[in-house]
């Protein structure tokens, strides 16, 4: 689906950095907002906090809550307790994902529980997840803090329910997107639902930026699947995924799509507790050469122009702007 100077493939972006550079008034008064939100008065915890808020990410999240908010009214102090809340809740599952997978590294530098063990870990990730809590109480932002935790609902279940499937090896197309859609898009949804909300857009206006979310966090994670595949521009690890056995949309589309013996072999590598180089060559050739690859890619594009069609009854700003360039990243990016 596409609109006609509006979709997500017509827009040459600036890199996220860019974006950010032009919202940085808007972002440097939000760090601030931030660091005080974070605050303890006790010593380790304010020593584990200080570690965390060095490691720079791409801030994406509060990015998106600020456009929204900036595109449907302007920014106030409800659209900063929306991008904390957002941060602290999400900071909070990464931090308990690092002690659940037992991961060591994040974003390249040690991790939480890899430095403190895995008990400051989760103790840190609970004084997150109540803090954004807080945070919404005490400024008595409810309508934010519903839409937050049905996010954080929402990736819970699908997190298990990609567990639950990845045993079973039984996922369709459209158990597939479920799962991506509360595991990634839900909680881009909140972030693009509050900044319209904390703006005090219109109720329709509020379902159009949530929508555009969801849309925009499906292509998202569908692009990081590709990378499993050995995508050109890949930016992760070959056969992530597959050394986890998630079936993502291209190996789903391949397997729909070949004969028997084919479809036993490859799921035969896929149920493998480990995988060599060759097995995860296989698999790769194999999404490729059934068309798994091109068909996630058409979703993909189709899925950022719909998004980007949607911004379409927001007045032209540079903050609209803003969030079609990260809608064509998103279908662009390398990493």
């Amino acid at each position: 689906m596409q609109v006609k100077d509006i979709s997500a493939t017509s827009v040459n972006p600036r890199s996220i950095a860019e974006i950010q550079k032009a919202m940085k008034q808007d972002l440097d008064a939000f760090q601030d907002y931030f660091r005080s939100a974070m605050q303890s008065d006790v010593t380790l915890l304010d020593h584990v906090i200080q570690y965390l808020l060095r490691q720079k990410g791409k801030r994406l999240r509060p990015l998106l809550v600020m456009l929204s908010a900036k595109a449907c009214g302007g920014i106030d102090e409800s659209t900063h307790v929306a991008a904390a809340l957002i941060e602290l809740l999400h900071t909070a599952t990464l931090v308990h994902d690092d002690v659940v997978d037992d991961a060591d590294r994040r974003r390249g530098v040690f991790s939480i529980n890899a430095v403190w063990k895995n008990k400051v870990a989760v103790l840190l990730g609970d004084f997150l997840l109540s803090r954004g809590l807080l945070l919404a109480v005490e400024h008595e932002e409810y309508n934010l803090l519903r839409i937050v935790s049905k996010a954080v609902k929402r990736m819970s279940e699908g997190e298990l329910l990609q567990i639950e499937k990845a045993r079973k090896l039984d996922i369709d197309e459209a158990t597939y997107f479920k799962i991506i859609s509360d595991k990634t898009a839900s909680l881009i949804s909140a972030c693009t639902e509050c900044g319209a909300a904390s703006a005090g857009a219109d109720p329709e206006v509020v379902e159009r930026m949530r929508v555009f979310g969801e849309k925009l966090g499906l292509a998202f994670q569908i692009r990081d699947d590709l990378f499993d595949f050995g995508v050109t521009d890949v930016g992760k690890p070959l056969g992530i995924d597959l050394k986890e056995k998630k079936l993502t949309l291209p190996l789903i589309y391949g397997l729909k799509n070949t004969d028997a013996a084919s479809r036993r072999e490859i799921l035969r590598i896929v149920r493998k507790s480990r995988k060599s180089r060759g097995d995860m060559k296989r698999v790769a050739e194999f999404v490729r050469d059934s068309g798994g690859v091109e068909y996630a890619k058409k979703r993909m594009v189709e899925l950022a122009d719909e998004a980007a069609a949607l911004l379409s009854g927001l007045e032209v700003s540079d903050a609209r702007t803003g969030l079609e360039e990260i809608a064509s990243y998103t279908v662009s990016r390398s990493r």
